[in-house]
Parts: structure tokens; C-alpha cells; sequence
């Protein structure tokens, strides 16, 4: 249901960089004290390195949201149109890899916060192989999709297939995982998840809404049955959606806000994002999270 590759995820939304707290709100992602993120870059400075974006670009973010077909419908194999981000993120897979060992990675996040899109430049970049689990259902279901089989069949009878998948690429070394927007709804699925690393896609609900709208919902089967214009009805259901799921998102091992992103490239608003720009954020916070748990593991003897 991910599967479409934007040229630029159109994440139209504010800008808060307060610190995150325990308990997740709507709308406002906050984290728990679990996972403390280190927001410090190593090595390459992506300020230095992205181009000069215009003095008018202030942290506060525009209301106007745009969803054209020259933006949030534009599709793009690539995923990115700086070369200077690409070689940045082949650097940041290069610094990773050695810690990763091997493990793989799930992408986790509300439905439409591109975890496909971002997954697949961090496999190629990686050198590992891509699954989109939604995909696996649905081969494994002779082809009927993921809309048909909650139809069909129920969701709870998908959730079921889902951690099948789940478990089966648990047992797997060196693959990247888009997961369903509700695989963090079950413990057994975090267990199989934390075999290898977890990562957070964290995106404001209003910009899901718009993209999700734009897009359309034919292929999301938990916003149908609504009456409404397009975003109203993805933003209700996705509110009631993030009351349900918001607590266990923060069981992730790392966690990439979309908003914190464009504070510190100096973007207006997340709309401004590359898929490569979120997959070099994924890798730092992912470093983050891999060398203070080498930290952890190290005895107080050796110190």
C-alpha cells in the first residue's frame, strides 16, 4: 500500500522542536524516555553540504498546503534529485554497517509516512534485500490485496497473516522491512521486530491526511466507509487510528521526526523533505540508538 515512490513526500505541517515527552498526543509526536535521541551529526555536516535554500525560508511553517500533481503525485524512481544527499546517505549506510552486524531493520509508522519509499533507498544503499510485509500477504494470498482481504476476510484475520511474515523475516540477516501501519499493535510482533532494529517513521497526522487525500484511499481499507470531503476523512480516521496505536510506536528503537528534520535543513515545512533526506536521518538515529547500546554492553571493568 506504500509502494508508490513520491519525488518529494509532500508533508505539509509546523514545526515543533520541543523535547519529547512520555506520553503521545495526537498530532503532536512526542517519545518516550525509552529511547533518548542523540540529534547530533557525525561526520559530514548536511548543513555545509545541501545547497543555499532562500533567506525567506524561516522555521515557521505555512499554513497554504499544496497538492498538486506536480507535487504530491509526482513520482520519482529515485527518490531524491540531489546528488550531494545521495552521496551523503552512501556514507551513512558505509558508517552503519559495521555496527549493524548483519541485523536487520523494520520501518515502522502510521499508514502513508513512506516507509516503502525510505526502506528501499536504505536496502540499496545497504546492499540488503527489500520487503514490504503487506506485499508478502498478498503474494501469500494468491494475489487478492490487502483492501480485498479486509473485506474478505477481517482484520483481524490479516494481523494474523501479518505476524506470520513477520516471524518468518525475523529468522532472516540483512533486510530492510516496510511493516503495516498497525504491526505495532501486537507484542509478538515487536518481539519478532527487536531481533533486529526498529525505526520510527514520526509524521505529523495533518500532513498524512493531506497526502493520503491526494492520493487517494481506495487501497486503505480502514478509511473507507466514511462520508466527507477526501482530507477530513483521512484526518478523523487517522486521529481515531493514532489514539489506538500512538504508545507503540515509542517501542521503536529509533525514531525519525519528519519535523525535526526541516528545522535543522531550515525548511519551511516537511513538504521539503526527500525521501533520501528522511534516509539519512533513519541512519543517524539509527547509529544513535547501535553505539550506546555498544556502550551498554561494554562491562564497567573494561571502561
Amino acid at each position: 500500500m506504500e509502494a508508490a515512490i513520491t519525488q518529494r513526500i509532500q508533508y505539509p505541517s509546523w514545526v515543533d522542536c520541543r523535547k519529547v515527552e512520555s506520553k503521545p498526543q495526537r498530532g503532536s509526536l512526542r517519545y518516550s524516555q525509552q529511547v533518548k535521541v542523540d540529534r547530533r551529526f557525525r561526520g559530514l555536516s548536511l548543513a555545509r553540504l545541501q545547497p543555499e535554500r532562500r533567506n525567506d525560508q524561516r522555521r515557521a511553517v505555512s499554513p497554504a498546503v499544496s497538492c498538486s500533481d506536480n507535487n504530491s503525485s509526482a513520482l520519482l524512481e529515485t527518490g531524491s534529485v540531489y546528488p550531494f544527499d545521495e552521496d551523503i546517505l552512501k556514507r551513512k549506510a558505509e558508517e552503519v554497517k559495521p555496527y549493524l552486524n548483519g541485523r536487520s531493520m523494520y520501518l515502522v509508522g502510521m499508514m502513508g509516512s513512506g516507509k516503502t519509499t525510505v526502506g528501499k533507498l536504505m536496502s540499496k544503499v545497504l546492499g540488503y534485500t527489500f520487503f514490504d510485509c503487506d506485499t508478502l500477504i498478498e503474494q501469500a494470498m494468491n494475489g487478492t490485496s490487502v483492501a480485498e482481504i479486509f473485506v474478505h476476510h477481517g482484520e483481524n484475520f490479516f494481523r494474523g497473516k501479518e505476524t506470520d511474515a513477520l516471524k518468518k523475516l525475523s529468522s532472516r540477516y540483512q533486510v530492510v522491512v516496510s511493516t503495516g501501519g498497525g504491526a505495532v499493535i501486537r507484542p509478538i510482533n515487536w518481539k519478532y521486530m527487536h531481533k533486529g532494529i526498529s525505526i520510527w517513521l514520526d509524521v505529523p497526522l495533518e500532513a498524512l491526511a493531506h497526502r493520503i487525500a491526494a492520493v487517494g484511499t481506495d487501497s486503505r481499507p480502514l478509511l473507507h466507509d466514511e462520508s466527507g470531503d477526501a482530507y477530513s476523512v483521512a484526518f478523523k480516521r487517522l486521529s481515531a487510528i493514532w489514539d489506538e496505536r500512538g504508545e507503540a510506536y515509542t517501542n521503536a528503537n529509533a525514531r525519525v521526526s519528519l519535523e525535526n528534520i526541516s528545522a535543522k535543513r531550515g525548511y519551511k515545512n516537511v513538504s521539503d523533505l526527500t525521501p533520501t533526506e528522511i534516509a539519512i536521518e533513519a541512519f543517524e538515529q539509527v547509529l544513535s540508538f547501535l553505539e550506546k547500546e555498544e556502550t551498554m554492553e561494554i562491562p564497567d571493568g573494561d571502561l
